[in-house]
């Protein structure tokens, strides 16, 4: 009976890392992040007194809402490309929305545990913060261009 759990388990396992492809390590990094993210943040509401059932519970309500943000990023992405793979063009391109938004709440999530380990008093090294912060305009920045190009070369058509 163990053994069938534990190939029940793998099964499982497998058949996600198929379904998700490229998008399963940043999904787990995404998941590690939001559990770091919680506890620090649990851990900086309890050290500035300000730690409440409810808020606990938003925090977990937002945390779920990242992942239906990353779902509605990687439907999008199916639409688009079965869309254009019915009128005979392949971009060989299946998740794009889903990898920028999973990548853009990973740095913000990162950018929040700073900010909470700031709030327990832990010294941040300025450029890590710095970085961070760089790192979350070029991801929008990057995902703004592609969209103004995309737009651009609609109209240009």
């Amino acid at each position: 009976m163990k053994d069938f759990f534990h190939i029940l388990i793998a099964g499982a396992i497998g058949a996600l890392a198929a379904y998700f492809n490229v998008l399963l390590i940043p999904l787990a990094v995404l998941l590690a992040v939001m559990l770091i993210d919680y506890i620090t943040g649990m851990a900086g509401a309890s050290y500035s007194g300000k730690l409440s059932f409810r808020v606990g519970i938003m925090g977990i309500l937002k945390k779920a809402g990242y992942f239906a943000l990353v779902a509605v990023g990687m439907v999008a992405d199916y639409l688009i490309s079965s869309a254009l793979v019915e009128i005979g063009i392949d971009l060989k391109i299946t998740y794009c929305f889903g990898m920028i938004i999973t990548i853009w709440l990973i740095i913000n999530e990162l950018i929040s545990i700073l900010e909470n380990l700031g709030e327990l008093n832990v010294p941040l090294p300025s450029f890590l913060v710095n970085i961070i912060k760089t790192l979350k305009s070029k991801v929008e920045e990057q995902a703004e261009g592609k969209q103004i190009k995309v737009e651009k070369d609609k109209h240009n058509e």
